[in-house]
């Protein structure tokens, strides 16, 4: 019998997503890191606190899937601005493609158990 401790498999499920959504969000435009972290915790806790965020925004830079610049803050200290990469941007196109394939493989099963 299978049994799902809710947080682990949420974890898991986010485990290999969650960079393709942080790249995905800084297409439309560059992101400072409380900011994307701030988005993902909205969308329905798919990060849960800046902690988890900046270690991976870290290896999204040392991946060359983003690249950082300062800029000062009206509201405080100088912010870090991620910004998506040609090779970043590359990296979503196949992402995307085998998510929708992924998405509707499991849709399609989950909804004929309930057949």
């Amino acid at each position: 019998m299978v049994t799902a401790d809710t947080g682990k498999l949420l974890a898991q499920m986010r485990r290999g997503s969650i960079e393709y959504c942080v790249l995905a969000l800084l297409e439309s435009r560059d992101r400072y890191g409380f900011e994307i972290t701030k988005v993902l915790t909205e969308a329905d806790g798919l990060v849960t606190s800046e902690g988890t965020i900046y270690p991976l925004l870290t290896r999204l830079r040392n991946d060359g899937l983003v690249d950082t610049y300062w800029m000062e803050s009206t509201e405080g200290p100088p912010r870090r601005y991620y910004r998506i990469t040609k090779k970043g941007n590359q990296a979503l196109i196949p992402f995307r493609e085998q998510w929708t394939r992924f998405r509707d493989s499991v849709d399609d099963i989950l909804t004929r158990g309930n057949e």
